[in-house]
């Protein structure tokens, strides 16, 4: 049983990754669609400088914040059970937490 939902955590997380990635292609046809064609690679260089800004922050601020290790923490902190070490012992806490009254 705990092979499935680290398999399953592990599909979700990246489901989620994909769909992120989706959506900023989304975005960039959408912005390509509303600019001139003289404006469209400065269009997208803006979109890609965006998105490699925002994941170099997420992994110095973001990482820490969603899963309370540090990215930089180490290979055997990060690896241990594919990284669904990492979600499982966060939920644990928090529903242990809301569930003591």
């Amino acid at each position: 049983m705990e092979t499935l939902t680290t398999s399953s955590d592990t599909l979700f997380i990246l489901l989620g990754a994909i769909m992120v990635l989706a959506m900023h292609a989304g975005f960039a046809f959408l912005e390509l669609g509303t600019v001139r064609k003289k404006n469209q690679v400065n269009a997208l260089v803006k979109i890609v400088v965006d998105f490699a800004v925002f994941t170099i922050a997420y992994f110095f601020v973001g990482y820490s914040i969603a899963y309370g290790v540090n990215f930089f923490a180490g290979a055997a902190t990060l690896a241990q059970k594919s990284g669904a070490d990492l979600t499982i012992h966060k939920v644990s806490a928090t529903a242990e937490r809301e569930t003591s009254w």
